[in-house]
């Protein structure tokens, strides 16, 4: 994001209460239709669905230095999804119409709004087009892909750690926990990722998208 936008953004979201959340607090309930705007400012929120057995299903993560929910903003879209924090997140609550002012009044607020969600459309498109087709491989190696790319700290040596686990990659992919398990070890023994406690390190990214074009 440009760095004038997100300074303008953070000067006008941040005039408002802020509060302070624990890891793995639910700030909005499915069918629930919030009356503000949320400012993330630290920490992650995730968006997501519960399936017919009980799991969560992903949606959409949100980080710093994003605002949410803005379809039932925009258009009073009914909210179908839970909102709940990945880690300990900081967020100040700006009241919808102060929200949607402050967009349609900075049209370089609303055109990078716009950007984001094409780029996150763009994701769960790939997303969607793994599911129907890919192999449980090919699903895998893509959202660890993503989350490199969203989230993923890079070493001096050029890998990468991903602080997630491997029941996140199952709500995140649509795969079962245990087909996530087995096509990690698969990885590993490959010499495209190693495991740490609570994180995956990718060795080398190139190598890990050039197995995931094999593998399409």
């Amino acid at each position: 994001m440009n760095p004038d936008i997100t300074d303008k953004i953070h000067q006008h979201f941040s005039q408002f209460p802020k509060r302070t959340y624990p890891k793995g607090q639910i700030i909005i309930f499915a069918d629930e239709s919030p009356e503000h705007v949320y400012y993330i400012t630290k920490g992650k929120v995730r968006k997501y669905d519960v399936s017919y057995r009980g799991d969560e299903v992903i949606v959409n993560i949100f980080k710093p230095p994003a605002f949410f929910p803005m379809s039932g903003a925009i258009d009073r879209t009914p909210n179908k999804y839970f909102y709940k924090t990945e880690e300990a997140t900081e967020l100040h609550i700006v009241p919808t119409d102060d929200a949607l002012l402050f967009v349609q009044g900075n049209p370089d607020v609303m055109f990078d709004l716009l950007r984001r969600i094409y780029k996150g459309m763009d994701g769960l498109l790939g997303r969607l087009v793994h599911l129907m087709s890919g192999t449980a491989k090919s699903r895998l190696i893509y959202e660890l892909i993503m989350e490199c790319r969203r989230f993923g700290k890079q070493r001096s040596n050029g890998g990468y750690v991903i602080d997630t686990s491997e029941v996140d990659i199952a709500a995140r992919s649509g795969l079962s926990r245990e087909t996530v398990s087995r096509e990690m070890r698969k990885l590993k023994d490959q010499g495209l990722l190693t495991l740490e406690r609570g994180s995956i390190v990718i060795r080398d990214l190139g190598e890990l998208e050039s197995a995931h074009g094999a593998e399409i």
